[in-house]
């Protein structure tokens, strides 16, 4: 299923995650864009994005547009990129998360994230997060609903259990095409539902897959494994990570957050570094 639905360019490989170029301490636009557009040289065919990825309470979809300004005015072929965005997951400007899994809150916001996006449908669309005030069955019904009406072209969920996994899939006449979840060194707690996803052929895209924007950057001081792999291959612990992560499953699409251009040149070279099973396995044990 994964490379009939997302592709066979993005499987094995590296997405971008736009989070970083639009919440706190994001750079400029012309950083931002010149960071997506390093991304496309690189040859990366999945971005992702959410209408909840803004730093203001009047700025929603903000990455959205960022992204749909990026490529339109990217100079090569973005035929083959998919876009993907989010919703039922609310940043209202002052810091805090709420969700509204409410299915009329998440038809309109698909609708208001094709508009920004430029798009007639939405190449992939998630469910951000279950809203513990509405049945997470109605939620998914909506984007049923979506899928369906055409609105969307592909469906997923994030932040989901085994149980959510199913249910969802189940739901949408197993048409479920990915699951985003955290996972990174520090955060293994999704390694179920990433066994369980390369059970059903879906893809499991890591969010936050080297930690997060604050412990990226010391990743290899927090995970000595990673570093001594790292510097016996002579690259970043980054890339070792990511190259972790691939291994653990053909299914596995991280989707590292980036907001600068060298950033996401260095993460891409994690597709050409090759683990032995050992360091895979001492890696899964650290």
């Amino acid at each position: 299923m994964i490379q009939r639905v997302l592709g066979s360019r993005t499987v094995g490989a590296i997405g971008l995650g736009g989070m970083p170029m639009s919440i706190e301490g994001r750079p400029d636009a012309d950083r931002s864009i010149a960071t997506i557009h390093a991304a496309l040289d690189a040859g990366v065919t999945l971005i992702d994005t959410a209408d909840a990825y803004h730093l203001h309470a009047g700025e929603v979809g903000h990455n959205e547009e960022l992204i749909a300004r990026a490529l339109a005015g990217y100079g090569g072929d973005t035929s083959e990129v998919l876009v993907a965005t989010k919703g039922g997951h609310l940043r209202p400007g002052d810091g805090t998360w709420t969700q509204n899994g409410r299915p009329d809150h998440l038809k309109e916001a698909a609708k208001a994230s094709a508009r920004r996006l430029g798009v007639e449908a939405i190449g992939l669309y998630q469910f951000h997060r279950p809203d513990p005030d509405v049945p997470y069955a109605d939620s998914i019904g909506a984007i049923r609903e979506l899928l369906d009406e055409g609105v969307i072209l592909q469906a997923g969920i994030s932040n989901a259990d085994v149980a959510q996994i199913d249910l969802a899939n189940d739901i949408l006449g197993g048409r479920l095409v990915s699951v985003q979840n955290q996972f990174s060194p520090a955060h293994r707690s999704s390694l179920a539902e990433l066994e369980h996803c390369a059970t059903l052929g879906i893809a499991f895209l890591p969010w936050s897959p080297l930690g997060g924007i604050r412990n990226a950057a010391a990743l290899g001081g927090r995970h000595a494994a990673f570093a001594r792999i790292a510097a016996a291959h002579g690259v970043s612990p980054q890339q070792v990570t990511l190259a972790w992560e691939l291994a653990l499953a053909p299914i596995v699409i991280p989707i590292p957050g980036a907001s600068r251009p060298a950033s996401v040149q260095d993460s891409v070279k994690a597709v050409g570094l090759t683990l032995s099973a050992d360091e895979i396995a001492l890696l899964s044990q650290s």
